[in-house]
C-alpha cells in the first residue's frame, strides 16, 4: 500500500509504480520478509523504479512523502543526521536489491495489453452498453489494485489484462455480443494460450487481496 500511495503522491506514472511494486514483491520472493524493513524496501523500490522507467525521483521527496504517510500533517524532515542516515539506507538497500534480483529489474506490464483490449472491446459492444457502465475505469482500478499482491510474478501480463477486464464485465453484467455463437471465447481472441481456469485463478487471487484489506484492523 505504501508503494502505491507514495508513488501517486510523488506524481509517478502508472508504469513506474507498477515496476516499483514488482521489484518489491520479487525482492521478498528471494529474501525472508523478516530480514529487512519492508518500509525501507518500499522506499528503495520507488527510488529504483524511477531510474528504471526514467522518471527520476529525489530521495528527499521519497523520504518526506513516506514520512507524511506514517505521520499525517507532519512537517518535512530536517536535513539532520537522521535524514542522512535514512537516505544512505535507501541507497544501500537499492544496491542490495539490484544484487539480489541480479539486475533484472525491467518488466513487461499488463497496461499496454489492457489498453489494446479495451479499444477492441469498445468496438465490439454497442455504444449504450459502453457508455452506461464504467468498464474501462473499473478494469484499470482492478489492475492497479492487483499490484498490492504478487499477481505480477505469478501470471503473464496478457493474462492479467484479460482477467481484470473479464472481472469488470462480470461486475456490471455486461456480455460480449455474439459470444454464444463464437468459435471461441472473446478472451481467447486476445491470448490463444489463456484458459478459463487461469482467469479464475487470477480473479480469485485478486479478490483475496481485497479480502485481506478488509481484515486488516
Amino acid at each position: 500500500m505504501l508503494k502505491a500511495l507514495t508513488g501517486v503522491k510523488l506524481g509517478m506514472q502508472s508504469i513506474p509504480i507498477a515496476t516499483a511494486c514488482t521489484i518489491y514483491h520479487k525482492f521478498f520472493c528471494e529474501i525472508n520478509l523478516d530480514a529487512y524493513d519492508p518500509y525501507l524496501v518500499a522506499m528503495s523500490s520507488l527510488y529504483l523504479a524511477g531510474k528504471v522507467e526514467e522518471q527520476h525521483l529525489r530521495t528527499r521527496d521519497i523520504i518526506n512523502v513516506s514520512n507524511r504517510y506514517f505521520h499525517p500533517g507532519s512537517e518535512p524532515l530536517e536535513l539532520d543526521s537522521r535524514f542522512w542516515a535514512l537516505r544512505d539506507s535507501i541507497v544501500q538497500c537499492e544496491l542490495l536489491m539490484l544484487r539480489v534480483l541480479r539486475f533484472q529489474v525491467s518488466f513487461q506490464h499488463p497496461h499496454k495489453y489492457l489498453l489494446h483490449y479495451l479499444i477492441s472491446l469498445k468496438n465490439w459492444l454497442n455504444r449504450y452498453s459502453w457508455q452506461r457502465t464504467p468498464i474501462s475505469v473499473t478494469a484499470w482500478a482492478l489492475l492497479r489494485d492487483s499490484y498490492h499482491g504478487g499477481l505480477c510474478l505469478r501470471f503473464r501480463a496478457q493474462h492479467i489484462a484479460v482477467a481484470v477486464l473479464h472481472l469488470a464485465l462480470q461486475a456490471y453484467g455486461v456480455e460480449v455480443p455474439a459470444e454464444a455463437e463464437a468459435e471461441k471465447p472473446w478472451w481467447q481472441v486476445f491470448s490463444d494460450d489463456l484458459t478459463k481456469p487461469i482467469i479464475d485463478n487470477i480473479v480469485s487471487d485478486l479478490i483475496q487481496i481485497y479480502t485481506m484489506d478488509t481484515e486488516i484492523p
